[in-house]
């Protein structure tokens, strides 16, 4: 038996799929989290849930991501989003630095990854599609985190991670959530945010601006700048208050899909470290979490799945590193295996577990 996936429930989701089990019209958001090379460890997961489970579907279905989570999201709101996914874990995989890592370098490579991967026939099709409506957020900054002045935005930063140990609500100090989302449709996300939140339609002339910014993590990446149709400011990575968005009504009939590199939902980028905080528990209740098990990981290549670390571990050793990716990311088909036999045989019903349980906060 394949146990190299695990699938958590909340409270609401976990009653409904042991009764009945999942099908693909139960789900109403697929959710993406940053979490930059950490991606491609379930990339074929994620392949196989839109080109094979949801092909065919014809009820509107939201995607919402944030940093790398929305660059998947959104090649997988593509017409042939296989093709678009492999694309975009190909060009990921392969990106090359020479000498030291800089912003400005780091920058460049993502550009380019977004050009090829998200050309404008592509984007057209992206905010044209007849059953995916696509949207991200990005975070404005205020103040010294606004800096591209790496010394003053540490600073900034450093403010920030001290107002988040007092409590997460501060961070609405320094940042504001800027969403964007598919004109067609304003989905109904962030219900009881501690965060005021601009909404900002989508359009092929702010696409890749919006793209760029959710994804520029602070002092590695600079702040993205003149979005049009958003405030003026500086943007960053939309991961800073949303690392594994999960700020979804708890009140929706359907369920939220959570194809995840890990088991735990982490609200903030700050709350990676101490106080470490887990997601609201109310927003758990219709989520699914499709997570690789501890097992699974263990056999990976080094023993982990892919971090954006790595490019300092095998810094200089471009060739090392792009082996243990591609490695790491074909391994994952045991996890599109693993997926699909749980939801057409029906054992997802007897396999799912405690979603809140693995948050420590109780079952």
């Amino acid at each position: 038996m394949n146990d190299d996936l695990l699938f958590l429930a909340g409270k609401s989701a976990l009653k409904r799929i042991r009764e009945n089990g999942l099908g693909p019209e139960d789900v109403t958001i697929v959710a993406g989290a940053a979490g930059a090379a950490k991606w491609l460890g379930i990339a074929e997961l994620d392949k196989v849930i839109f080109s094979e489970w949801l092909k065919g579907r014809t009820k509107t279905l939201h995607l919402y991501g944030t940093s790398i989570g929305s660059w998947k999201l959104a090649a997988a709101a593509q017409s042939d989003p296989a093709t678009s996914l492999d694309a975009l874990a190909d060009s990921y995989i392969h990106q090359r630095y020479h000498g030291r890592i800089i912003p400005e370098k780091v920058m460049a490579e993502c550009r380019k990854i977004l050009d090829l991967c998200f050309p404008a026939t592509r984007v057209r099709e992206i905010l044209s599609h007849p059953v995916m409506r696509f949207s991200l957020s990005t975070v404005r900054c205020r103040g010294a985190a606004g800096s591209d002045t790496v010394p003053v935005q540490f600073l900034g930063l450093a403010f920030a991670y001290l107002l988040n140990r007092v409590s997460r609500g501060l961070l609405a100090i320094p940042f504001e959530r800027a969403f964007f989302h598919d004109p067609r449709e304003t989905p109904a996300f962030f219900p009881k945010s501690e965060f005021p939140t601009r909404r900002v339609p989508l359009h092929e002339g702010n696409f890749h601006h919006a793209l760029l910014a959710t994804g520029s993590i602070p002092l590695v990446m600079h702040g993205v700048r003149g979005i049009p149709g958003a405030s003026p400011g500086v943007y960053r990575d939309g991961g800073i208050l949303d690392y594994h968005p999960a700020s979804f009504s708890p009140q929706g009939e359907g369920i939220v899909l959570y194809p995840h590199f890990s088991a735990r939902i982490i609200p903030g980028w700050f709350d990676k470290s101490p106080p470490k905080r887990s997601a609201d528990p109310e927003h758990l209740q219709n989520m699914l979490v499709l997570a690789p098990s501890p097992g699974f990981i263990s056999r990976l290549p080094n023993g982990r799945i892919p971090d954006r670390s790595d490019f300092k571990t095998f810094y200089g050793r471009d060739d090392e590193r792009i082996a243990f990716w591609k490695e790491a990311a074909s391994r994952g088909k045991r996890l599109a295996d693993a997926f699909m036999e749980g939801v057409l045989s029906g054992s997802i019903r007897t396999k799912v577990g405690s979603l809140e349980a693995c948050q420590g906060i109780g079952a």
